[in-house]
């Protein structure tokens, strides 16, 4: 038995009673990075956030291995929220692009985490997932995220909205908005040539969804350097693990934001 998976066991011995607070153990996968945190049922960190390289190449026994070093020394958690990059249905995953889908489809990773770190856990899209931090509940609203590829969700009034994939839509020269504006085309065409890409994709996406707002994350954001849309700003990549808590009760992300900063 792992020492994670130790110290996990008395973790979670509780967390069945009921008499714990809810302390819940966000992870965010990510292509290029894994982090995680302990926050409470409103988002706020009640740990330090850790992070490590993801292992690459990375099939689901490397990942569940370095998932364990990553939360080894956390402190006590009775619930698991995951932000998986790739279609996710009933708690198995559907894509992995960034992993490769073939070794990863159909892979219960959320029955396979509750069971290795002995809490209840659910998986989400870690776009969707994000978005839950960061939205303000009204109208429609779309959140991307520029990191290893391009993420996104799309909510209404508070409420997520079936995932699209739009990251493996073509957008131009036979380039998916993956290949298009992701990090290894950031690094292959300089900053100035990516950030009209990014500038070039932002109309398209509001014709194509008419949001209201527009909130841009992930580990690339801060590397826009054109003025955004009055409806569009940056939110911290912290998010990703923030919003972790509107997974475990039944408030909807406006109730989320609002509890957080006192105005529910």
């Amino acid at each position: 038995m792992t020492h994670a998976r130790k110290r996990s066991r008395k973790r979670s011995k509780s967390s069945a009673t009921g008499t714990e607070r809810l302390r819940i153990l966000a992870i965010d996968i990510g292509g290029t990075g894994l982090k995680a945190a302990v926050i409470d049922k409103d988002g706020r960190f009640v740990s330090e956030r850790k992070r490590i390289p993801t292992p690459d190449p990375c099939p689901p026994k490397v990942m569940l291995k370095a998932l364990d070093a990553l939360v080894a020394d956390l402190p006590r958690f009775n619930r698991i929220s995951i932000g998986f990059p790739g279609y996710v249905k009933k708690g198995c995953i559907v894509t992995a692009p960034h992993f490769g889908t073939k070794r990863w489809k159909g892979f219960p990773l959320e029955a396979v985490l509750s069971k290795r770190l002995r809490a209840p856990a659910k998986l989400m899209n870690d776009a969707d997932m994000q978005g839950l931090a960061v939205i303000s509940g009204k109208g429609l609203e779309f959140v991307i995220t520029l990191g290893t590829g391009f993420g996104s969700a799309f909510f209404k009034d508070g409420e997520a909205l079936p995932h699209i994939e739009i990251a493996h839509i073509p957008v131009r020269h036979g380039m998916d908005y993956d290949a298009y504006v992701g990090d290894k085309a950031r690094k292959k065409i300089g900053k100035a040539h990516w950030n009209r890409r990014v500038k070039r994709v932002i109309p398209i996406m509001e014709t194509l969804l008419n949001y209201d707002r527009l909130l841009i994350g992930g580990g690339n954001a801060k590397r826009i350097a054109f003025r955004l849309p009055r409806n569009a700003r940056i939110v911290s990549n912290d998010a990703g693990i923030e919003g972790g808590a509107a997974l475990w009760h039944k408030l909807s992300g406006r109730s989320l934001v609002a509890r957080r900063y006192g105005t529910a």
